[in-house]
């Protein structure tokens, strides 16, 4: 009798979730246990991915995914098991537990079938304006530079008193002229706006031509001519595509916003509570 009991007990634990494994939340019914988290945890660590919030982030992250697959499943979109395989290979993790590959093969499904339904259903929605692709130029001209050859005239060490009497020149010899006229040295120079120096560039970027840029570090600095090169007409496509992604992504984000409102979460621990 003593061992009936026994083989009976041991067969309801196997049928059951680990003991030690507690269910912190779940999704739809779908149960996300402590073991999940940790492992999710570790795969965001081995991505150089910290936060001081790192279980709380996590979990969000799995609740994301899970939020994701459903949604993906209406239209078909979820890949199959060896386009994750190849991609989880890609990523080159290394050693990985039975539950942290289980959970990084889970996000890259995820992440995968969330690109598929913003192609399929967003992309081909997206309206760009001018205004929007000229945000986009200027972010791009700010953080790396376009393929514009500029010339740019450098005044250096001039006194805050002084920069106040330059004016807008006519051209580039009369700005010089005028520099020099009021006691300074002018440099003169040609480069492409991708190979100026950050801090050179950023001034730069949206100085209107033959202006004067206001003082700083005791130099001002004047565009006299910027001349569009062969790169910069194939630029414009990426940049087009660029604004359009970047709008996609924000309508995606508020969609998922709206389907993580629908979707039935229930947290179960306190510590992750909002």
């Amino acid at each position: 009798m003593k061992k009936l009991c026994m083989a009976i007990l041991l067969i309801t634990l196997g049928a059951m979730p680990a003991m030690g494994a507690s269910v912190v939340a779940t999704v739809n019914g779908t149960p996300i246990t402590d073991v999940d988290i940790t492992a999710r945890t570790t795969l965001m660590s081995k991505q150089g991915q910290s936060s001081t919030d790192n279980r709380r982030v996590a979990l969000q992250n799995i609740i994301d995914d899970n939020v994701k697959l459903a949604y993906a499943a209406n239209f078909g979109a979820v890949p199959d098991d060896e386009t994750v395989a190849q991609e989880l290979k890609k990523m080159n993790l290394g050693d990985l537990s039975a539950t942290e590959r289980a959970m990084a093969e889970n996000s890259i499904k995820a992440e995968i079938a969330w690109q598929i339904v913003v192609a399929r259903t967003i992309l081909p929605t997206v309206e760009i304006t001018d205004a929007d692709i000229t945000a986009e130029r200027n972010a791009l001209a700010r953080e790396h530079g376009l393929p514009i050859e500029m010339t740019i005239i450098r005044l250096v060490d001039i006194p805050a008193d002084i920069a106040t009497k330059l004016t807008q020149p006519k051209n580039c010899d009369d700005a010089m002229t005028m520099a020099r006229d009021l006691g300074g040295a002018p440099q003169k120079f040609t480069a492409l706006q991708y190979e100026l120096a950050p801090d050179i560039r950023e001034r730069v970027s949206n100085l209107p031509r033959l202006t004067w840029s206001p003082v700083v570090d005791r130099s001002v600095l004047l565009v006299c001519d910027t001349t569009k090169t062969k790169e910069y007409g194939e630029l414009d496509n990426v940049i087009e595509q660029n604004a359009t992604f970047k709008q996609a992504m924000f309508i995606a984000d508020q969609q998922l916003k709206q389907l993580r409102r629908k979707a039935v979460i229930v947290i179960n621990d306190d510590r992750y509570k909002l």
